[in-house]
């Protein structure tokens, strides 16, 4: 009986949960040929990482009146490990960017209306979603809450650490 209403509790907490951080957003398969490169950097959230960032079209056709990218704006990072001496420690090239060595993870943001719901109070971050998949495009698990909690302090750039830097890519299309 126990096993009955463990496995009932279970099934409606699925049922009425059917929707969560990063369950609606898709792996953007054609952003390699189709979407913007416009920034590629040291990771400032990682010292042991690089980040390559494109965006889509919508993204780039401009912003609200209220200087939000519109719905539909899709923005995807590539990271990459840093390379590594034998000691651990990463290697930069002269320019004092780190090297790129393995492809880790495809890191998606979203803007759907609605989305913010699907987080925790205070991490709603404008409707922006999040998504982590692995490099062959698997869904990869992650704490997608922890993505939105690193975005919700930057409000005045609407929740992106590369705001002006898409701003000015719209200024040049």
């Amino acid at each position: 009986m126990k096993l009955l209403s463990t496995m009932a509790a279970g099934l409606l907490t699925t049922t009425l949960c059917w929707a969560g951080p990063g369950d609606q957003v898709d792996f953007p398969a054609d952003y390699k040929t189709n979407f913007t490169p416009y920034l590629s950097l040291n990771r400032t959230q990682n010292h042991d990482q690089y980040i390559r960032l494109y965006i889509n079209d919508k993204g780039l056709s401009g912003t609200q009146e209220n200087g939000q990218l519109p719905y539909g704006s899709v923005i995807v990072a590539e990271v990459y490990k840093a390379r590594k001496d034998a000691d651990g420690n990463v290697l930069t090239s002269k320019l004092g960017q780190r090297l790129k060595d393995k492809f880790a993870l495809v890191a998606v943001m979203e803007r759907r209306e609605g989305s913010a719901a699907e987080y925790p109070e205070g991490l709603g971050n404008d409707d922006w979603d999040f998504a982590a998949f692995k490099p062959d495009g698997k869904r990869a698990n992650k704490d997608l809450t922890a993505c939105a909690a690193c975005h919700a302090p930057y409000k005045d750039s609407h929740h992106l650490f590369s705001y002006e830097h898409i701003l000015t890519e719209q200024a040049m299309k």
